[in-house]
């Protein structure tokens, strides 16, 4: 595909919500090629041959253990994948590179560690280091010999990461920095030799450093006592005194935020990919149990009660999948565009990552209360069994509580989805204003009451009322605060019903899309049926949502007439048929149990 043809296809960060997509030009993991199916078999191998063996040694924090492990996986390439080949990395595309930490997702705590190095740990010399910098760090860090941590947070700044203490103060000879403070929370502290450390410079520039975990004035926390991920190395960090040499400085001075926050944008997409495949884990869990168990002379799988679980899970995990692999294309095509403009390999995937900013904070929220979802109905399958220790369950609930609080807890990322999508529009990258007027005029023009004809024709026009409702809602509340009336700052209740309303329509849409494709190209792993009904029964109930978030948003803005009239377009809006979810939810549950493991 040409620049032209990608500039023309592709739909840009926040588009989706006035823009129809290309069915054509969505990527969906039936479509691998031979090559990154190698890929994700190595990757298996290495989760069965390297990882299970020492599965629970991790989680006991057996000394070593979770840096061997790391070895083993630079051995195989699988911490340089995403790095470019000057460096000693692989620079496989952003599909694979997905398909990658899908699998290593089921690897409990020791994927934190690695996603912590590969990641927040690596990203930012990639992105914002000198050249120098690069070629000193990122060879020994691919290969293993260096491991690396990310010091952002402190006891007084969490989310509001700009709010650091720790301070840096240049020598008088301009040869060191002078760094003192205190970080907490910080991952792979327990065995890291590079430290990502932010700081303020003079006190209030906010800067990032490259620190040497061998410099004098660095010592550590004891590992703390947490509830779930145990096996993962996490410390305080001190910093004394510690002279930082000036060509450590990472960046610009003052511009800290552009590392911190453009690392978020692909750590949410991962974060996002990992749960996902902790996911899948967890639903073949599920499965094999439920097909095991029997209770009054039969499998418990036999039992409605059991089959709603495993549907259920089966349907957001699908829709999560759709929608990490629409993301992750959309992404490399964005790569790709920017290399053949002539950026370079570092440049283009941070910057794809943050054109597609909204949609990492659509998926690290979905994504990681998708997991919970999964995590929780397992025990419940288990009955006392997932309750205990002795079993995986129980580990895999506590393990994934982290999830909504990893890379910006899941309140601020509902946030930031409606800000980003506002600030866009502001910016012109996005016509807003012209799509809500279209609405406020069909709004006063009576009801079409055409017959909706051809294949997934009302699953189709529930998407598209979907953001109707969107545009209805957030029009609404901008004029408002526009005209003085409300201040959208204040109102993050009204922020976050509206960022529900956008999450369950990407992923409606990125759902739709993959079932579309599936059923034109006759790829169906399972009987096509069996897609059609988790379309079904996810449109049916997130139709159901729209309506409450809609309702609880416009009741929070609105009152007389307005509240009225804008009421009676969300009704109208909503029109999607019923569905028999229990006999949808039995069809996608027998496939579950028949394949004994998940299987679309």
């Amino acid at each position: 595909m040409s620049n032209t043809e990608i500039n023309q296809n592709v739909l840009y960060g926040g588009q989706f919500l006035i823009k129809d997509p290309d069915v054509n030009h969505t990527f969906i993991p039936e479509e691998f090629n031979e090559e990154q199916l190698m890929v994700k078999q190595m990757a298996q191998d290495f989760m069965t041959n390297t990882f299970e063996p020492m599965r629970e040694k991790v989680e006991k924090m057996e000394d070593g253990v979770t840096v061997n492990l790391l070895n083993e996986a630079a051995a195989l390439g699988l911490l340089g994948t995403h790095m470019p080949a000057n460096y000693g990395g692989t620079e496989l595309d952003t599909n694979t590179n997905t398909l990658i930490n899908e699998v290593l997702g089921s690897a409990s705590s020791w994927i934190v560690s690695y996603a912590a190095h590969t990641g927040i740990g690596m990203l930012p010399i990639l992105y914002f280091g000198t050249e120098e910098q690069k070629s000193k760090y990122l060879p020994r860090l691919i290969s293993g010999e260096l491991k690396a941590a990310y010091c952002l947070t402190e006891p007084g700044s969490g989310s509001d990461a700009l709010a650091a203490k720790t301070r840096a103060d240049l020598s008088e000879d301009g040869s060191h920095y002078l760094l003192n403070g205190q970080k907490m929370w910080i991952t792979n502290a327990g065995f890291a030799d590079i430290f990502i450390v932010f700081a303020q410079i003079g006190g209030d520039k906010f800067t990032g450093f490259i620190v040497e975990r061998n410099l004098p004035g660095i010592t550590l926390g004891a590992e703390e006592a947490k509830m779930g991920i145990k096996g993962s190395s996490t410390r305080q960090v001190f910093f004394e005194n510690v002279q930082v040499p000036s060509e450590n400085l990472l960046g610009e001075i003052g511009k800290g935020h552009k590392i911190a926050f453009n690392v978020l944008n692909i750590g949410r997409f991962k974060l996002a990919v990992m749960c996902m495949g902790g996911s899948k884990g967890v639903v073949n869990m599920s499965t094999q149990y439920a097909n095991e168990r029997i209770q009054f002379k039969q499998a418990i799988a036999k039992f409605g009660a059991i089959q709603y679980k495993l549907a259920e899970m089966a349907t957001r995990l699908f829709a999560l999948e759709s929608t990490v692999y629409r993301v992750s294309n959309k992404m490399e095509e964005m790569k790709d565009a920017l290399q053949a403009e002539g950026q370079s390999y570092s440049e283009a995937i941070n910057k794809s990552a943050e054109e597609y900013a909204i949609e990492c904070s659509i998926l690290k929220v979905f994504g990681s209360e998708v997991l919970d979802y999964v995590v929780d109905e397992n025990v419940q399958i288990h009955g006392g069994i997932g309750f205990s220790e002795e079993y995986g369950a129980a580990r895999a609930y506590r393990d994934a509580r982290i999830n909504r609080i990893f890379e910006g807890t899941n309140e601020i990322n509902r946030l930031l989805i409606v800000d980003m999508l506002l600030k866009r529009a502001m910016q012109g990258k996005i016509d807003l204003v012209g799509p809500a007027w279209e609405v406020q005029k069909e709004l006063a023009s009576m009801p079409d009451f055409e017959t909706v004809e051809g294949q997934y024709a009302n699953e189709r026009k529930a998407i598209k009322d979907f953001k109707k409702i969107i545009l209805m809602v957030a029009g609404a509340a901008v004029k408002m605060q526009m005209d003085g009336n409300l201040n959208l700052e204040k109102e993050q209740e009204l922020l976050m019903n509206i960022a529900d309303l956008i999450t369950d329509t990407y992923t409606a849409e990125s759902l739709f899309l993959r079932v579309d494709k599936l059923h034109s190209a006759q790829k169906a792993k399972v009987d096509q049926n069996v897609y059609d009904a988790m379309l079904k029964v996810f449109i049916h109930d997130a139709t159901h949502r729209m309506v409450k978030n809609g309702t609880d948003a416009l009741c929070s803005f609105a009152e007389g007439d307005l509240l009225k009239t804008l009421l009676m377009g969300l009704k109208r809006y909503t029109k999607y048929p019923p569905v028999n979810v229990k006999e949808s939810r039995r069809l996608i549950a027998e496939a579950l149990l028949k394949n004994n493991a998940w299987c679309f």
